[in-house]
């Protein structure tokens, strides 16, 4: 008499169940995860760009300047569209015809919200920001947890927001606790 390899049906099943059941409580944690990657790497990528203005401003000593747009020629407000990166030669904080365009990045995903200053950020030749700016990525969930903010300061540096006390819950350069409007 031969001896059967395999599983039964009913192993299976029960295999199927105990990973379903595994997966269902893992799950949360993992979105969780995904959540706060993306909104890292949207940070991060930003922080890139503005910090990438500042030292052209620096190195080329002419007025660089950084906003979003819908077209990738003219400001917007919206900062959830592309952000784009001009040479600023007649200083209006408008891109013409004749500014040269350095860097674009994407816009931010559907699933985030960035809310930052109604101007564009300006760069001086000496890497001073024109106006103190703040940036806040939240996630649509409005989530505290999610929530990241940005500081560009007079002197041109940029703050990227941290969790100083271990609470889970970021602050912003003043050390209060961020939150999603």
């Amino acid at each position: 008499m031969r001896k059967q390899k395999g599983l039964s049906l009913i192993e299976m099943l029960v295999s199927l169940a105990i990973v379903g059941i595994i997966i269902t409580a893992v799950s949360p944690s993992i979105q969780g995860i995904l959540i706060k990657n993306k909104i890292v790497s949207e940070i991060n990528e930003l922080s890139a760009v503005i910090q990438f203005a500042r030292n052209n401003a620096i190195d080329q000593q002419i007025t660089t300047v950084v906003c979003p747009s819908d077209d990738y020629l003219a400001c917007t407000t919206n900062w959830n569209n592309p952000k784009i990166v001009f040479i600023d030669s007649d200083n209006d904080g408008n891109r013409g015809a004749a500014e040269e365009l350095l860097a674009t990045t994407g816009a931010i995903s559907d699933n985030n919200v960035l809310t930052g200053p109604n101007s564009s950020l300006s760069f001086n030749p000496s890497g001073e920001a024109r106006a103190i700016s703040n940036l806040l990525l939240c996630h649509n969930s409005k989530n505290a947890e999610y929530a990241r903010s940005m500081t560009i300061a007079f002197q041109g540096r940029v703050k990227v927001s941290g969790d100083s006390d271990r609470n889970g819950i970021h602050e912003d350069a003043d050390g209060v606790a961020l939150s999603c409007p």
